[in-house]
């Protein structure tokens, strides 16, 4: 998993609160505390979800470090019950396997589930000052499946632009450093 996933869900999450929700019966939760559920293939032995709590708390080496421990530990199946709870988020990564957009299943009684598919070079367009230009860049797919009576498709939109603009702009050097 790219690490900037998780620290730009978090940062959006925070920006768009009614997708860092649940429902309780028929009323929407929403929570104050960024947890993201990250899945974690056990080898085609199915999925696990531990949980990375207050991600939007965590500068990006905290985050990358604790979900690699999360998922390490998944793996050779020493998570803590505690691992496994709160989560407010899921985010899934299936671009390990080359895909290119797929539509991930909510986890009631969350709201949504941000799916990260592969990045890949492409061409594209750059538009400047002096014209456009065509340049050869890393291009990834983000999709989201959501929930309708939280959220429409607008709001979801604006969320995902707003995930998509924080990994194109974002000093990513200098969120690495201490």
């Amino acid at each position: 998993m790219n690490f900037n996933e998780p620290r730009t869900a978090a940062a959006a999450l925070l920006k768009y609160p009614r997708l860092n929700a649940s429902f309780g019966g028929d009323h929407l939760v929403l929570h104050r505390r960024v947890n993201l559920g990250l899945a974690v293939d056990l080898n085609f032995e199915g999925l696990m979800v531990p949980v990375l709590k207050d991600a939007s708390e965590m500068k990006l080496p905290q985050l990358a470090r604790t979900a690699h421990d999360l998922a390490s530990r998944a793996r050779a199946g020493k998570l803590r019950p505690d691992d496994m709870t709160e989560c407010t988020y899921t985010i899934s990564n299936n671009g390990a396997f080359g895909t290119l957009l797929t539509a991930p299943i909510i986890t009631p009684p969350q709201v949504a589930v941000l799916s990260t598919d592969a990045v890949r070079k492409r061409a594209v367009v750059i538009e400047g000052a002096q014209g456009d230009t065509v340049a050869v860049r890393p291009v990834g797919m983000l999709a989201q499946s959501f929930d309708h009576r939280a959220v429409d498709g607008a709001y979801s939109a604006a969320f995902l632009n707003e995930v998509k603009t924080l990994l194109e702009t974002r000093d990513w050097q200098q969120e690495l450093r201490p």
